[in-house]
């Protein structure tokens, strides 16, 4: 079964380098690499990818019917926004705990939820569908 790890933290902890020599800035990046390199390594990765800080986000709001509002940004009331996620393949969800204990996150947490599957519905992921041919 997939799982998303989705990290949730204070905006700019991970990306704000400022206070940050390059020697740690190397290490944190090792650190991250690592993580990645064991969830390939033991055949549970599915995808991974860092997100922009919530300033360049947009947000479409679905009304009744064919209304949708585009504005800016995710306007969350809290400090704590999502960074990024990983979508891992993984037996149970106490195999994908696991792996989200590993999470080289400095600070905030990882919300670990498990991914839809329609396909006992009939529905065909686009994306599977278009690789077979």
């Amino acid at each position: 079964m997939k799982y998303m790890l989705i990290l949730i933290g204070e905006e700019g902890d991970e990306g704000d380098q400022s206070d940050t020599t390059p020697e740690e800035l190397t290490e944190s990046i090792d650190r991250w690499s690592q993580y990645g390199k064991d969830l390939v390594d033991s055949g549970v990765f599915v995808a991974s990818e860092a997100l922009q800080e919530s300033p360049t986000a947009k947000t479409v709001h679905v009304g009744a019917g064919e209304d949708r509002l585009v504005t800016d940004g995710p306007f969350a009331e809290t400090k704590e926004q999502v960074g990024g996620f990983y979508v891992i393949d993984c037996a149970n969800i106490e195999e994908a705990l696991e792996w989200a204990k590993k999470v080289p996150l400095s600070a905030g947490s990882i919300e670990v939820r498990p991914v839809m599957d329609y396909s006992q519905f009939g529905y065909e992921d686009p994306a599977e569908a278009h690789a077979a041919t």
